[in-house]
């Protein structure tokens, strides 16, 4: 599929980090961008800049979801691309001093990684099965979630997140195969380390040094890096059912 105006995309946690990468991307193209996200100010600013639409969304509640594809369905018309990079990040050993871990946090860290990822994919999945094919292969459209490294090799503390994204990398083949009759291609990128906003917050010394730990390029990821795999997915119809580690062979250590 090649992405242009009559491709819109949606991304979830569009205001910022690796969201915010692929919504340059795809505009720089010539999409029309929807952006859901929490942060308001950010995903107003950045709506605006693009000449998008932005949506107050919180991923994990589907009400929420279905009234943010209504508001940018409204401007930009059905979603050909949708990716998820909503999601959130939570430490918590199984058990610590004498306690097992709240699992309040275990939950909401499945609602919004795990949950949030399907309510947006579906969603998007049942607006594109009614749209016409935009390819000679019959293609409609293309779904792209985020998983992480942690799904593979979760460190100690990461039981709740791990687990989260371990299920969207689980459900990335049988969703592919699910809407292989419709048309609609499923992939999903793991980032190892990339420069989000959590990593920026940290002390210049503690992203080289974990930048470090990458065996090649031995540094952090940028999100235009993963705004660059998002965007070669799309146009190449091949790729699909698939996790693709986005990591420099970075495997992590349990601490």
């Amino acid at each position: 599929m090649q992405i242009s105006k009559d491709t819109p995309v949606v991304v979830t946690g569009g205001a910022s980090g690796l969201g915010a990468a692929v919504a340059r991307a795809m505009a720089a193209e010539g999409a029309p961008v929807g952006i859901f996200d929490l942060n308001e100010e950010a995903g107003e600013a950045l709506a605006k800049e693009l000449g998008g639409v932005f949506a107050k969304v919180d991923v994990s509640d589907p009400d929420s979801v279905t009234a943010g594809f209504e508001t940018v369905r409204a401007k930009n018309g059905q979603e050909r691309i949708m990716v998820n990079c909503a999601g959130i990040g939570t430490i918590g050993k199984t058990v610590s001093r004498g306690e097992a871990l709240d699992p309040k946090l275990f939950v909401k860290t499945l609602m919004v990684n795990t949950a949030g990822t399907f309510n947006c994919a579906s969603q998007s999945a049942l607006g594109m099965t009614g749209s016409d094919p935009v390819t000679e292969d019959g293609e409609r459209g293309v779904i792209i979630n985020t998983a992480s490294v942690a799904a593979f090799d979760g460190q100690i503390g990461q039981v709740s997140y791990s687990a989260s994204k371990g299920a969207v990398a689980g459900m990335t083949l049988p969703m592919a195969r699910d809407l292989s009759k419709n048309g609609i291609r499923v992939m999903t990128i793991a980032p190892g380390l990339f420069l989000t906003p959590m990593m920026e917050g940290l002390p210049k010394e503690a992203q080289e040094s974990l930048g470090a730990q990458v065996p090649f390029p031995s540094r952090l990821g940028r999100p235009d890096e993963y705004a660059a795999m998002a965007r070669h997915i799309v146009e190449n119809s091949m790729l699909n059912g698939e996790v693709i580690r986005l990591d420099g062979a970075i495997r992590m250590a349990p601490k």
